[in-house]
């Protein structure tokens, strides 16, 4: 489990080493334990008074593509830089208008066992035409999970970070070292024969 403390700590470094020009508003600073995904808001272009929908799209796809081939060298160097910092994968990706775009993240293998009827429900999306691999079908069904119960895996997370703040003001193991005393009133009495 990745901890609040360790979230803050990812958070903080990056907003402290990206160029202040690069975004108008840091949008997602996201760690797991694979990998730290940073997305930023980009200024809209300027396209004059009342342009189309199509327009301001292809606009906000144009200054996205603008600002990852712009940065590519730097974003690059700030990745390698976290990696050896935090032992994770940067991923990059911005958000201009209504447009997002992720330009590298990390496709993580999951090891996992699943039983029959469980395996059948892949093979269902697959052969609906929902997925091509019963990977690709299982990452279907997460994300379906996630944008359906918000609620129950936002109380999740909040009780596990009420589950870090007890251990965190419980002894630090690398820190505090308790050492055990006997007292001569402790130690047992020869018995009398």
């Amino acid at each position: 489990m990745i901890t609040d403390r360790a979230r803050q700590e990812v958070r903080g470094w990056i907003i402290g080493r990206l160029p202040q020009t690069w975004f108008t508003e840091l949008v997602e600073v996201s760690t797991d334990r694979e990998e730290i995904t940073v997305i930023g808001r980009l200024p809209e272009p300027d396209l004059g008074p009342e342009p189309g929908a199509v327009e301001r799209q292809a606009a906000c796809e144009g200054r996205i593509t603008e600002f990852r081939e712009r940065t590519r060298g730097a974003r690059v160097e700030v990745a390698r830089e976290a990696n050896l910092r935090f032992g994770r994968q940067v991923s990059w990706g911005a958000v201009c208008g209504t447009e997002k775009s992720l330009f590298t993240h990390v496709s993580a293998p999951v090891m996992t066992r699943l039983r029959q009827p469980e395996r059948m429900v892949l093979d269902t999306l697959i052969a609906a035409g929902v997925a091509r691999s019963r990977s690709e079908a299982l990452s279907w069904c997460v994300r379906l999970v996630e944008q359906n119960v918000d609620g129950w895996l936002g109380d999740l997370r909040g009780s596990l970070a009420a589950v870090e703040k007890v251990r965190e003001q419980g002894p630090d193991p690398d820190r505090d070292t308790v050492t055990l005393t006997a007292r001569p009133q402790d130690a047992a009495e020869p018995e009398a024969h």
